[in-house]
């Protein structure tokens, strides 16, 4: 339990009518909303997960709250992250994040940090702060924002979501487990995709937000049981929610400070594995691949390895649609060496990443291809405005 001098604390009269809900309630009255008023949370991300817990954490009465965040507001956000709107499109997140907040708790101070976090700033920026809440969606970040924790002795509220399962916990609280005990290693880069590859109910991470939002209000106060030592599990399409039993590893490696978690996370060495297999891969843009196209060329075969559901989204004239995983899996590649028979192949997926990988794939089967730089995204920019980008 966080331990304010609460003799210093005083709520207003408009407190009093603000949080009348919250007084009447035995286990928050009077200590608690004071408790929550002098206490301070660090949100890291105004992303899914970061929007609901924000505005409930200003609506619960938190007086000091920090963001930290460097993007701006997509239009592809706006299914999911709640505390944007269409108006801030193009604009900082935290700038909007914050205009929000105020708008429901005038009363609360605003931390905006516009930077990104790293090494070399984490300590420094969390220092301040009594609860970290880490809202972000890739691992290097969240081994930061644990080791951070650790050593700056910050409980860390955490969640993650993708597609339509997410989970959440409390970690480095009251000698309680942290991330390294769930995760001693990160998995391979490109292993788990991205909600831009993957998708993501955007319904998701409204709940398990405000799962932190409650585990936040519940340190701070000091009342129930926390998450600390347990890991919910969430299904949105079956409508279930399991648990499992977190405990320290007694021989995790000791963290004495901060590393570089990019390096860590194997993510400068995937890059240049890409990079080489790029460059030894043939490519063309998407006006050359126009060019072609517009030729009535019939010695090449237009090869989209995106999901079927994408296909069914946009699609280039001529493709035909072998999804990545069943190349991976094999069975794609004898369907892709029917089509070819003496054809040039060429493909593309949705920016170029995929699509390199299927190249590879295919190579080790003796199959050659050339890879369309930037994807369909590439073609909707770049040659045809009237296929949706997604």
């Amino acid at each position: 339990m966080l331990n304010p001098n609460l003799d210093d604390i005083q709520l207003t009269k408009d407190d009093y009518e603000r949080y009348s809900r919250h007084l009447i309630l035995p286990e928050v009255g009077l200590e608690g909303q004071k408790r929550l008023k002098a206490a301070s949370v660090l949100c890291i991300g105004t992303g899914g997960l970061g929007s609901p817990l924000l505005l409930y954490l200003a609506a619960a009465g938190i007086g000091r709250i920090g963001i930290v965040d460097f993007d701006v507001v997509d239009f592809s956000n706006l299914q999911r992250q709640v505390i944007h709107g269409t108006s801030w499109v193009g604009k900082p997140k935290i700038q909007s994040a914050k205009d929000r907040i105020l708008e429901i708790n005038p009363y609360c101070q605003v931390d905006l940090y516009e930077t990104r976090l790293s090494a070399e700033n984490a300590l420094g920026i969390i220092e301040p702060y009594d609860v970290v809440v880490d809202g972000t969606d890739n691992f290097p970040t969240r081994y930061l924002v644990n080791d951070a924790c650790v050593l700056a002795g910050k409980p860390n509220v955490y969640g993650s979501i993708f597609r339509f399962e997410g989970q959440a916990t409390v970690f480095n609280y009251q000698d309680g487990p942290n991330y390294r005990d769930l995760y001693p290693e990160p998995p391979p880069p490109g292993l788990v995709p991205s909600c831009a590859e993957g998708g993501v109910l955007g319904i998701l991470p409204g709940l398990i937000g405000v799962v932190q939002a409650t585990e936040t209000v519940k340190i701070i106060m000091g009342v129930g049981q926390t998450l600390s030592g347990r890991l919910l599990l969430y299904n949105a399409l079956n409508m279930t929610f399991r648990e499992l039993k977190l405990r320290p590893n007694p021989v995790r490696p000791v963290i004495e400070k901060l590393i570089d978690y990019e390096e860590f996370c194997g993510i400068p060495q995937a890059k240049a594995a890409e990079a080489q297999q790029q460059a030894a891969m043939e490519e063309i843009t998407v006006q050359q691949l126009k060019e072609i196209l517009d030729s009535s060329a019939s010695d090449y075969v237009l090869l989209d390895v995106r999901n079927p559901n994408e296909y069914d989204i946009a699609k280039i004239p001529g493709s035909v649609l072998v999804p990545l995983p069943d190349i991976e899996e094999g069975g794609g590649v004898e369907k892709v060496r029917e089509l070819v028979n003496g054809h040039k192949l060429i493909v593309h997926c949705k920016m170029g990443g995929r699509s390199t990988k299927a190249i590879g794939v295919l190579k080790q089967s003796g199959i050659d291809g050339i890879n369309v730089k930037g994807g369909i995204n590439a073609w909707s920019q770049e040659i045809d405005p009237s296929v949706p980008q997604y």
